[in-house]
């Protein structure tokens, strides 16, 4: 006789499920869906090329959200349906089903629940992510590129739009540094928590005598704002210069010099785009991302003053945040949460996400204490 009894599991994972879908508040989300559809069916909604991309991408991000959801409460369904026939049947290969299933909803519960702690003002936001090279050399453009791979390989895994906006190639090996876009329901808020400083140690390929090496990036996410209305960028604060694509090894990529770099001279941020059609697109793209980038750092720089008057100035977490380490003990270590991966080549193939999930834990213990 089976002895296949997982209802406890099943349990927890209903109860979970349960708070969940009340955060979502799924009713509400249902009605959102709705009232966008109905934009999205207005004969002249493609009248304005930009608010219908808007509308549509809303509505996009919305279904998918309710899919997540009433697909884990379809399965949940299912997994009492397989429970059940298993025992019906006294049949072990449904049995290993069934424990099968209620391992894959553990994983896909957590990921959900990780998701209702993204309560952020622009969590919910697509991410725009830019990687630098750091100290290092060769070492440390090879580790930014390494990076930029491991990003787009976690949007692919999750099937995520992605839009690299602009890439500088290294004259070695590697890049300088890479922005890139990622278009889906909370993209911001999820990588928001990769923001730092990463530290690549291994046996340098580029260097004689076997010696290790110690190389940096940096990762910068901000979010995908339609507009920074609250950021007035003056003419006179900006210098805008033009200049060719270039490819790796200074190939050009067009033909024309439509690549922008635009500087804004009192605080010295730059934000270059390249992967655009036009030299106006390109700029257009760049004064959206400076003007994000701005709105960030006058609302940082306003939280940093109301700590200093309440006398409790901390470190910034964003700093040096992880390590990867490729010599002797094969290790990825998060530095903040202490979660730590033993296979550092899943994690540059795309597994993030208990990283990701685990940074996220950590940053509401934080905004809570």
């Amino acid at each position: 006789m089976l002895d296949f009894d997982p209802s406890a599991d099943i349990q927890a994972l209903r109860s979970t499920f349960s708070d969940i879908a009340a955060v979502v508040d799924v009713e509400a989300l249902r009605a959102e869906i709705d009232r966008l559809s109905e934009e999205a069916g207005a004969p002249d909604l493609w009248d304005d090329v930009e608010k219908a991309q808007k509308v549509t991408s809303a509505l996009s991000h919305r279904q998918s959200e309710l899919k997540r959801v009433t697909d884990v409460e379809q399965r949940l369904d299912d997994l009492d349906v397989l429970v059940e026939l298993a025992n019906e049947m006294d049949d072990e290969e449904t049995a290993a089903e069934a424990r099968r299933e209620v391992s894959d909803l553990q994983d896909v519960i957590g990921q959900l629940e990780v998701q209702t702690l993204l309560d952020g003002e622009y969590d919910d936001r697509p991410a725009v992510v830019t990687i630098r090279s750091g100290a290092g050399g060769d070492d440390a453009t090879d580790f930014a590129e390494m990076l930029l791979r491991m990003y787009l390989r976690w949007a692919e895994r999750h099937k995520y739009s992605v839009k690299v906006m602009d890439t500088s190639y290294a004259e070695g090996a590697g890049i300088k540094s890479a922005t890139f876009e990622i278009d889906a329901p909370y993209a911001y808020g999820t990588l928001s928590v990769e923001a730092g400083t990463h530290r690549l140690a291994r046996i340098s390929p580029f260097g004689g005598a076997d010696k290790r090496q110690t190389s940096f990036a940096a990762v910068e996410v901000i979010p995908a704002l339609e507009e920074a209305v609250e950021v007035e960028v003056p003419e006179n604060d900006i210098r805008v210069d033009v200049f060719r694509s270039s490819g790796p090894g200074g190939q050009s990529v067009n033909t024309t010099d439509s690549a922008v770099r635009i500087t804004h001279l009192p605080t010295g941020l730059v934000v270059s785009m390249q992967n655009e059609k036009s030299q106006i697109q390109n700029r257009a793209a760049a004064m959206r991302v400076l003007q994000t980038r701005l709105l960030l750092l006058k609302r940082e720089e306003e939280a940093a003053k109301k700590k200093e008057l309440a006398g409790t100035i901390t470190a910034s977490w964003g700093d040096q945040m992880r390590s990867y380490f490729l010599y002797g003990q094969q290790l990825v270590k998060d530095l903040r949460t202490g979660y730590e991966v033993g296979n550092p080549a899943v994690v540059f193939d795309g597994d993030l996400d208990g990283l990701i999930a685990a940074g996220i834990r950590w940053r509401k213990r934080k905004d809570d204490d």
